[in-house]
């Protein structure tokens, strides 16, 4: 497996796990990589710091990022000021995803035709939410209806 940092054309960094990096460029010709927070299929690899591991199965020192020069290096260790920023956001992520979940209609797979009916017209607008595909999105996204993905945290996922 190898995780590469990504970047979209709209400039949002993400990061995301490739069986090989031939299986990344096949996933990417065939347009199925896609930026999670705007849905571009724009893509390209962003500049990572490498990490060694040696014979004994430990990490060797980091590359300070003096010796990659011009180039733009994502910090692999979090330092306490890094881990009470991250604690921050992820509050307040939660935060916008508790208040939407409580607020607004979960309407499942129905999403896609729930927010066209009301992108033009046909039911009263409301606050929902639920499942669309990423063409599903996309295609909504084209035809102007203003959506958002529901912000989600690593640990929702496990």
């Amino acid at each position: 497996m190898i995780r590469y940092n990504l970047r979209c054309e709209r400039g949002h960094a993400f990061e995301s796990w490739f069986q090989s990096s031939s299986a990344y460029e096949s996933q990417e010709k065939r347009r199925l990589v896609s930026c999670p927070s705007c849905g571009s299929v724009k893509v390209e690899r962003a500049i990572m710091a490498p990490r060694i591991v040696s014979k004994k199965g430990r990490d060797s020192a980091p590359v300070p990022a003096a010796e990659i020069a011009g180039t733009e290096v994502a910090a692999t260790e979090s330092t306490p000021l890094l881990m009470a920023q991250e604690r921050e956001l992820r509050a307040k992520i939660k935060e916008l995803r508790d208040h939407i979940t409580r607020n607004a209609d979960n309407v499942g797979e129905r999403f896609p035709t729930e927010a066209r009916k009301m992108h033009y017209g046909d039911i009263e607008h409301r606050p929902i939410y639920g499942e669309a595909s990423p063409d599903e999105a996309r295609a909504l996204i084209d035809e102007g209806v203003e959506v958002s993905p529901l912000p989600v945290l690593p640990d929702d996922r496990n």
